[in-house]
C-alpha cells in the first residue's frame, strides 16, 4: 500500500468508532505515524486550516505541505484511493460519492447513539440531524422487529405466537410511548435516548438468535 504522507486526519477522541478505523489507517500504512490527531486536540499548525465545527460532523484531512482540507467521505475516498488506485474509478463515480456520503453522514451524525459515550461538556460535539436521527429510530426499528419476527418461534415457552406483525407494532409502539414519556418529563433529551434506546434494542434482539 501507498503511504498518503504529509497528510494529518483529524477525528473525534471520544468516538469509538473513528478511533479504531483512523488507528487502522496508521496501522497499515495508508497514513504516516504523524498522520492522526483528534479534532479535540487539534496541532497549532493545523488550527488555522480547518472548519472546526465542520470537522466535528465530517472527518477532516489535513495536506500539511499546501493546506487543503477535506472533508467526510472526500476524506476517507481520498486515503483509500491513493493506497490502493484500482479504487480511484468507483470513488470518481457521482452516484457512488452520492450514496456513500449519505452512508457517512447517516453514520456520523448517529455515531454517538450507535455507540454511546459520555461527552465531554467542554468539547466541540456533532450537529444534531433531525432527518438521520429518524432514520435511524426507522432503521433500527425494521431491523429489531424482523430479528424478533424471525426468531419469535424460541420464545413460545414464555410468549405466544402471535400475528406476523405482531414485533413491528410492539416496538413501533416502544418508540412511540418511550417517546412521549421522555418528551414530558426531559424534552431537551428524547432524541438521544430514543436513540440509545434503540441501539440496545437492536443488540438485544441479536441475542435472541443465540
Amino acid at each position: 500500500m501507498k503511504t498518503l504522507n504529509n497528510h494529518v486526519i483529524l477525528f473525534d477522541d471520544e468516538c469509538p468508532m473513528c478511533y479504531v478505523y483512523t488507528k487502522a489507517f496508521i496501522k497499515t500504512g495508508m497514513l504516516d505515524s504523524n498522520g492522526r490527531e483528534s479534532y479535540q486536540n487539534t496541532p497549532d499548525h493545523i488550527c488555522p486550516l480547518i472548519n472546526k465545527e465542520r470537522a466535528a460532523n465530517e472527518i477532516a484531512l489535513v495536506n500539511t505541505d499546501n493546506g487543503e482540507v477535506t472533508y467526510g467521505i472526500a476524506s476517507l475516498f481520498k486515503i483509500i484511493g491513493h493506497a490502493m488506485p484500482i479504487f480511484k474509478p468507483l470513488f470518481a463515480c457521482k452516484p457512488f460519492v452520492f450514496f456513500m456520503s449519505k452512508v457517512y453522514a447517516f453514520i456520523s451524525y448517529n455515531r454517538k447513539v450507535m455507540i454511546p459515550v459520555e461527552a465531554k461538556t467542554n468539547t466541540l460535539q456533532p450537529s444534531f440531524k433531525l432527518n438521520y436521527r429518524i432514520a435511524y429510530l426507522l432503521l433500527t426499528w425494521l431491523v429489531t422487529a424482523y430479528i424478533l419476527t424471525k426468531y419469535a418461534h424460541l420464545l413460545t415457552d414464555f410468549v405466544p405466537l402471535g400475528i406476523h406483525y405482531r414485533e413491528y407494532f410492539i416496538c413501533g409502539g416502544q418508540i412511540l410511548f418511550q417517546g412521549l414519556i421522555i418528551g414530558l418529563y426531559r424534552k431537551q433529551r428524547i432524541w438521544v435516548y430514543l436513540g440509545n434506546m434503540m441501539t440496545i434494542s437492536v443488540a438485544g434482539s441479536e441475542e435472541v438468535k443465540y
